[in-house]
This record gives structure tokens, sequence and C-alpha cells, in this order.
């Protein structure tokens, strides 16, 4: 048997090996008894015979229950040691094949208890996603993890400054934007807002200025001094313009009123038509799409805007920083209800726990599937790593009061063997 150069690993004995051994030893006093016991009653019988010729049964009885206790004694000896030292073949079988064994011991495991359908079979028991859901929705837990977060985001940020990172995403984001066509963005936008006449909202906002507008001294003054230029003198004498003006103005507000208080008004149709209008051209026309597009270009590549990026990055580094080090963490204190909402969440959606547990079993067993080889490795190294002597030691432990019952039932089974063939030989015919 090869030898590691490794030192050998100690074998681990359970707690209740001591008890194991002194029931061991027990059984193991009582067999040797009784075969004591049988080769007594053996020489007993056969010195009265002569007397007594039923004895002749009690003598085959115990004859033949002698040699079945002995044979077992040598099957049971010869497992762990060579019985009564002598190198016969085929002894001492798990100290001379612990590297087989070992070997065998791995590859067991890996094709009867790593297999794939076994594996997931067992996970699957496993409801991870609950497991999840109940972490995460303890309070204390959720704070607990809420602080981790928070310690490891000012590291991560200053990695990525130190990294070139941060440059690095802000040209990739400004290069994806670039490629983003603006007008058929703008268009899907605000074909949302037209969509349930949400635009009507700005054309109200529109009217309220315009009615503002009519109600202000200033603007209502300049209105009467271009009014005044445009007519002639004569008609200024009569003050005119101040009843012009006044005309304007009431008609005006009338109309907003008008419109203000109908939402199915003309005006509001025509501005229906003008938003649906400039929603398709912005959708179907290239002449848009150029000006957008160049737009946008001349847009990002401003140098403010680069910088403008740097100084968001800059603020919102310093501000996770302090907040970080603060006793009353915002960032921290909404993690962690964030953390406990989700664990709420989570556990009260089974089709989204369905899909986490899926996600776990199809994640563990892919893991279990590429390193079950290493595994039944280890395994095998360990087994040859164990100290020779314990392990024979650990293994009579466990299963050697089991095998000392062989050697009663090998005494039963020989005994009633002897009896049967003793009867046999007193019924043929003597020649």
């Amino acid at each position: 048997m090869a030898q590691s150069d490794q030192p050998l690993a100690p074998v681990r004995f359970d707690a209740d090996a001591g008890d194991k051994l002194s029931a061991l030893r027990r059984t193991k006093f009582v067999a040797t008894a009784a075969l004591a016991l049988c080769v007594v009653v053996f020489a007993l019988a056969k010195s009265f015979q002569s007397s007594y010729p039923w004895l002749g049964f009690v003598a085959a009885f115990a004859e033949a229950a002698t040699i079945g206790g002995l044979a077992d004694w040598y099957a049971v000896v010869a497992l762990f040691k060579r019985p009564l030292g002598l190198p016969i073949p085929h002894t001492a079988i798990i100290p001379e094949n612990q590297d087989r064994i070992a070997d065998n011991l791995g590859r067991f495991i890996e094709v009867n208890f790593l297999a794939p359908e076994p594996v997931r079979e067992k996970l699957g028991e496993v409801d991870f996603s609950a497991l999840v859901a109940d972490w995460l929705a303890d309070a204390e837990r959720a704070a607990g993890l809420s602080r981790f977060v928070v310690r490891l985001v000012p590291r991560t940020l200053a990695a990525v400054q130190q990294s070139g990172l941060r440059g690095f995403v802000t040209s990739r984001m400004l290069e994806q934007i670039e490629k983003v066509p603006l007008a058929p963005l703008a268009a899907e936008l605000l074909s949302a807002l037209t969509d349930d006449r949400r635009h009507q909202k700005l054309f109200d906002e529109f009217i309220k200025v315009i009615g503002r507008f009519l109600n202000d001294e200033q603007a209502l003054a300049t209105m009467r001094d271009k009014i005044r230029e445009e007519l002639p003198s004569l008609f200024n004498l009569f003050r005119a313009d101040a009843y012009l003006l006044k005309k304007i103005v009431a008609s005006a507000g009338s109309l907003l009123d008008e419109v203000r208080a109908d939402p199915d008004h003309s005006m509001r149709a025509e501005f229906d038509r003008f938003a649906q209008g400039f929603v398709e051209q912005l959708r179907t026309s290239k002449q848009y799409a150029r000006r957008a597009e160049k737009m946008k270009r001349d847009f990002l590549a401003r140098p403010e805007i680069r910088a403008l990026a740097g100084d968001m990055w800059e603020s919102l580094s310093l501000f996770i920083e302090q907040d970080a080090r603060a006793a009353n963490s915002l960032i921290r204190e909404h993690l962690a209800n964030m953390f406990v909402e989700v664990g709420r969440h989570l556990a009260g959606d089974a089709q989204i726990r369905a899909d986490m547990n899926q996600g776990f079993v199809m994640a563990l067993a892919s893991f279990v599937e590429s390193q079950k080889s290493g595994v039944s490795k280890f395994i095998a190294d360990q087994v040859n790593r164990w100290d020779l002597a314990q392990l024979t030691r650990l293994i009579e432990i466990n299963i050697g009061r089991d095998l000392q019952y062989i050697r009663f039932n090998g005494m039963i089974i020989g005994g009633l063997a002897g009896i049967v063939l003793y009867t046999i030989e007193l019924l043929l015919p003597v020649n």
C-alpha cells in the first residue's frame, strides 16, 4: 500500500466512542466465553457418551459449534488484522486495502450521492426563498446588512476613482447616449403624454400665462402705447386706444374663460391636432431627425457635460462618505427599510419564490456537478491520510459489535448442522 508523504490525519471518534468500545469488549468476551464453553461441553460429552448415548447429540452440537465459532472468529479477525499474527493471504483486509477503499468510497459517493438527479431532488426540498425572505424581513438582520453595504460603498467608489473606471464609464455612457436616436425617443415620450390628453395640462398653463398677461398693468400700458402709435391722431383725441384695448382684453378674457371651462372646446381640439401632428413628424420626418441628432451631438460635445458628470460623481462620493460616517445615516436607514420590505414582498409572492428556488437549485446543482470530482478526490485523499491503526479502530468500534454476533450465529448454525449430520450418521445402515 502506497503511503503519502503528507502527515497522517487523525481520525475523529464520536462522542460516544467510549461506550461503543466498552460494549464491543463485553460482546467479544461473551463470544469467546461461549466458544470456550463449547469446547468444554464437547470434551465432557465425549467423556460420558459411552455411559449416556444421548450425549452424542450434545457432543455433535458442541463440536460443530466450536468449528463454526472458530471459522467466524477467523473471518471477523481477518477483516482488521492477521489472525494470531500469521502472514496468511487475504487477511488484514481493511489495513491492506486502504488505498482501494479510499478510491472506491470517493467514487461511490460521487456516483450515488452527488449524481445530478439526487442532488436536484434534495435541493428541491429546501425552500431557499423562504429562508431569504425570513432573513431579510427581520429588522435587526436587515439593519446589519445595510451597515455592511454602506461600509463597502465608499471603498468601492474609491477603488473606482483610483482605477480610472469613472472616466471609462462616463465615456461609455456618453457614447451609448449618442447612439440613441433622439427624435423617435422624443416622439414616444410625447405620445405617452398625448394618449390620455395630459398635454392639455400644458395648454391650461398656457391659458393661465395669457390670463396673467392680460391682467398685468405694465403689459396693458405697453399694448395701449402700441395701439396709439398705429391709430390716426384724430382717434387718439377720443381715447380710442383705451376703448380698443378694453375690448381686446374683454374679448380675450371671455375666450379664455370659455376654453378653460369647456374640455371639448375647438381651441383644445386644435391643440390636440397640433400635438399629434408634431409627434408624428418627430417619428417619421428625416429633417426633424437630422436636426435632433445634430442638437444632441452638439450638446454632448460640450466640455461642460463631461465636467458636469465629474462634478456629479464627486458630489455623490462626498455625500455617501459623509452619510456613511453619520450616526443617523439616511442611506443605511433606507437600505434597512428596503431589505425588510423586499423580504415581506418575497414572503407574499409565491411565483417569485418558486422562480428563486428554481434558480437556487440550478445554480447549486451546477456547482455540485462541477465540483463533485474534486469532492471524490478530497474524500479519497482524506481516507488515505488517516492513521491506519486509528482507522481500523474506528471501523471496529462502529461495526465490530455486530460482527461479533456473527460468531454467535456461527456457533448456533454450526451446532444445529452438527446435530443434523450426527442424526444422519445414526440413521445410515452400518455395514
